[in-house]
């Protein structure tokens, strides 16, 4: 039982470090979850370069690739946001919103919206700051943005680089009986991270298209940024495209166009941005790790709700985690029974 104990100690003592960082470093965690999580996802592709070339080499090439596809998407999106016709289509939709709320005959409880007009007031500065006046919100947050850029980047290539040989250090202090439970929970973690990413990019390009008719229903013109607003918020986890829906019909009803309203509401929310995100991504999920989509769909939405951008990854995996667990233990109690009655037998 005293060298049990021993072979422990070194595992739990890992752990405690581990939760004490968490603690500490919580304000930039989000972006080391997400580098890690990205660098699990570009393992394959690290393995197959090692063929190549040496291992520094290979994770330098994938974070610097890594940093290239967001630094085409940023500057993409800045394109897009900042062409005169889409920005123009930015100002008026925020500033008849706004001028619909200073209004003193304005209610919202009258249109059914259970938020004051300050509520509605703060939400509204808060999408101004992110689509209209983004270039003032980078500028002013710029260098809390740098440092959590540099966190993530750092992750992805520590990631790949000492990932791997880290997770020998670790299991080789980890006894036996334990070591077995480790490797399948990380395969099941791999195959939940691989689901994530996949699902959302999918979900973010199906929500694009199926938006367009929604659009050019609406009449409004600038069908095709309207749907890259809604794929966009669709690919960001904290929003959603329930959020450009939200405030295009905002926007309807500031116009006083019912019509758009009830367009926007059914077309827009309930099946373009609704349906994904309830049963679309929790099915396609929960295919990949064998669990039910109701399961997978509060792991998802919890896991946002509580820790944002570090749940979006965190409260899907922590539900796999705990049900596999779980499975294991009922596999093994059922394994025993049965080897305990074969004995019984002979």
């Amino acid at each position: 039982m005293k060298s049990n104990r021993t072979d422990l100690f070194p595992f739990v003592l890992i752990i405690v470090l581990t939760l004490i960082s968490f603690v500490i470093f919580w304000s930039v965690m989000d972006m080391v979850l997400l580098g890690a999580s990205i660098a699990v996802v570009l393992l394959p592709l690290h393995h197959r370069m090692l063929k190549y070339t040496r291992p520094r080499i290979s994770a330098e090439i994938i974070t610097l690739g890594v940093f290239m596809a967001f630094a085409v998407a940023a500057l993409a999106t800045h394109f897009i946001l900042s062409s005169t016709e889409n920005s123009r289509t930015l100002i008026d939709l925020f500033g008849s919103i706004r001028i619909w709320l200073n209004n003193p005959e304005t209610n919202p409880m009258d249109f059914g919206i259970p938020l004051t007009k300050a509520t509605l007031s703060a939400m509204l500065d808060q999408g101004t700051s992110l689509f209209v006046d983004y270039q003032k919100t980078l500028i002013s947050n710029l260098s809390l943005i740098l440092f959590k850029m540099l966190v993530l980047f750092v992750s992805i290539f520590s990631l790949l680089r000492w990932g791997e040989e880290l997770e020998i250090k670790l299991t080789s202090h980890v006894p036996d009986v334990l070591r077995g439970y480790i490797r399948k929970l990380s395969e099941v973690t791999v195959d939940t991270l691989y689901a994530i990413y996949f699902v959302q990019i999918a979900i973010a390009f199906l929500t694009f298209f199926i938006a367009i008719p929604v659009f050019y229903l609406l009449g409004y013109g600038n069908i095709i940024f309207y749907s890259f607003l809604a794929a966009f918020c669709e690919l960001i986890p904290v929003l959603g495209s329930s959020v450009a829906f939200i405030l295009i019909g905002t926007y309807a009803l500031a116009l006083g166009d019912t019509r758009g309203v009830f367009i926007l509401f059914f077309l827009g929310y309930l099946i373009v941005s609704c349906v994904p995100e309830i049963y679309v991504r929790p099915v396609l999920v929960g295919r990949r790790v064998k669990i039910h989509p109701l399961i997978m769909f509060i792991g998802i939405i919890s896991g946002i709700l509580t820790m944002g951008l570090a749940g979006f990854v965190l409260g899907p995996v922590i539900i796999v985690l705990i049900i596999t667990s779980y499975r294991m233990y009922v596999q093994e109690r059922k394994d025993r029974g049965e080897m305990g009655s074969l004995f019984q037998h002979y």
